[in-house]
């Protein structure tokens, strides 16, 4: 073997193995880590994850929200269970937010859809972002495929903001229909 095709075979060996490298990068930079439980995601994420640049601008944005007797909802789907999403105060961070359980004996919540079949259905509507008037009934109900106690909340009326909303707690979260939320509650017994 001379030099000159020892140097090529070389070069072709790096530029492979850079080329291995890169896609090892792209996949483990889109995957996301969390510890299961008996109730599914820990929810444990770092700190900085809540509080990088991006969070920052669009928590300054939601601080321009006007005030008002209502409260801006982002649909969050799981397949079966029962929760509706999280619910939060104009100007208050998504960090702060309220998963919930949607009480509709005032109003019907906004996807209100069959769970299965043609067209849309239960939870075409997820992460889509809605202004919604109601309360806290003071109550909580134990959704049983999550395993979560969850804060029961009254809706009265709704009205879409939006269905391209961005992110919801940090950019680059994944979401899976069947995995619970990276938030959640704590659990009550």
């Amino acid at each position: 073997m001379n030099r000159d095709t020892d140097c090529a075979g070389s070069s072709a060996r790096g530029f492979i193995l850079m080329l291995a490298n890169l896609a090892v990068g792209i996949f483990f930079t889109s995957c996301e880590t969390t510890s299961t439980g008996s109730g599914g995601s820990s929810g444990k994420l770092p700190s900085a994850a809540y509080s990088g640049a991006s969070v920052q601008a669009r928590n300054a944005q939601i601080a321009q929200e006007l005030p008002g007797d209502y409260y801006i909802g982002r649909r969050w789907w799981v397949d079966g269970t029962r929760f509706w999403g999280y619910l939060r105060k104009p100007g208050q961070p998504w960090t702060d937010s309220k998963l919930v359980i949607m009480n509709e004996r005032s109003s019907r919540q906004p996807d209100r859809f069959p769970e299965e079949g043609v067209g849309q259905v239960h939870g075409y509507d997820h992460n889509f972002e809605y202004r919604i008037w109601g309360n806290y009934t003071g109550q909580t109900v134990y959704d049983p495929n999550s395993n979560f106690m969850i804060p029961e909340f009254r809706i009265t009326r709704h009205e879409l903001i939006t269905e391209r909303p961005g992110f919801l707690f940090f950019p680059g979260e994944s979401y899976n229909p069947r995995k619970l939320p990276p938030k959640h509650p704590p659990l009550q017994y």
